[in-house]
């Protein structure tokens, strides 16, 4: 099938629903009566307002706010589940296990080998929860999650894609894939694979690690707004993000990129013959030449004319990214999807 990639298409209720096999992702699970502490002082939002059923994305940060990932953040009633990237699951688990100290009520593994997660994506998918797992999570806030026995085993069913869009995420037993493989094609849903997975993430904005979430950039410069708390206390890199809020010390932004020729990532970004930013994505669909690219706040916003190597480039706002002061208040709570 061939389809549109945009936010009308997800939107649509007439349209099928996609989904994607997301299991070379990883899974952390915390667990222990210090969970909801240790991760409110590890990553960027208020871990102990969350009550059970109830999630959040966040990012982990180093010690002088430069990012690590964006993860996706589940509490159920006996565990934290969160969600990283598959190039980041390694990393991670020595990162956050090094500060898990003696005295802490908490423990951490890495459960990617026993659970995988499946992502929903369109309007479609609130039926298809409905009609096969006989609740209801329309019109939850995002990170609503319930835990249900379906078959012989449980699912945790997240609200959000993690793209933005209306969807669910399905974490399940890994050997279950196959069968909730064949559940959804009997549902007459739309596989997509990691590449088309990759153009929806760069289209909607969303930032990955080693891309737009490396050491060089910190999540006020990704757009990432939504996950941070600044009401909470101390954690990792708070100094520095609440610094650079304070005193708009943001000098760079990640923009979406309308691109009239192919340009690699990595290629840098020019205004009259001067360096502003630089390509960090690059995708093709049949209706777009479009990237992500960080470009410095001075340089200007929507709208700008902007070479790319070759290629004209113009920027554009992206759903998943969020600038205060730019961006409709309604959009930071639509994107944590």
């Amino acid at each position: 099938m061939t389809f549109p990639i945009n936010q009308e298409f997800f939107n649509d209720p007439n349209q099928p629903f996609m989904w994607c096999d997301r299991s070379n992702w990883g899974i952390l699970e915390f667990t222990g009566s210090d969970r909801l502490r240790y991760l409110h002082n590890q990553s960027t939002n208020d871990f102990n307002q969350l009550q059970p059923g109830q999630g959040c994305q966040t990012v982990f940060v180093t010690s002088t706010a430069r990012t690590l990932d964006l993860a996706t953040a589940y509490n159920t009633s006996e565990s934290v589940l969160v969600i990283v990237a598959p190039n980041r699951r390694e990393q991670l688990f020595k990162w956050l296990d090094g500060f898990i100290f003696p005295f802490d009520q908490v423990k951490l593994k890495d459960v990617s080998e026993q659970l995988a997660t499946i992502t929903l994506i369109g309007s479609k998918s609130h039926q298809l929860i409905s009609e096969i797992f006989k609740i209801n999570l329309h019109d939850k806030p995002t990170g609503t999650n319930q835990s249900v026995n379906f078959e012989d085993f449980t699912i945790t069913i997240g609200v959000g894609s993690d793209l933005g869009l209306p969807g669910y995420n399905l974490i399940i037993p890994k050997t279950k894939i196959d069968q909730i493989r064949t559940l959804l094609e009997q549902k007459q849903g739309e596989e997509i694979n990691q590449e088309t997975w990759e153009q929806i993430r760069i289209i909607q904005g969303r930032p990955l690690p080693d891309q737009e979430l490396t050491e060089d950039y910190n999540p006020l410069e990704a757009g990432l707004w939504h996950t941070i708390s600044f009401e909470k206390g101390c954690y990792i890199g708070q100094e520095t993000i609440a610094r650079l809020n304070t005193y708009n010390g943001v000098k760079q932004k990640l923009w979406g990129i309308k691109l009239s020729n192919s340009a690699e990532p990595g290629t840098p970004i020019t205004l009259a013959d001067k360096k502003v930013g630089i390509l960090t994505s690059y995708t093709e669909t049949d209706q777009d030449k479009f990237g992500l690219a960080y470009v410095k706040t001075k340089a200007g916003g929507a709208g700008l004319q902007v070479n790319v190597g070759n290629a004209q480039g113009e920027l554009v706002t992206v759903p998943f990214v969020t600038h205060p002061n730019l961006d409709p208040p309604e959009k930071a709570e639509a994107i944590n999807s």
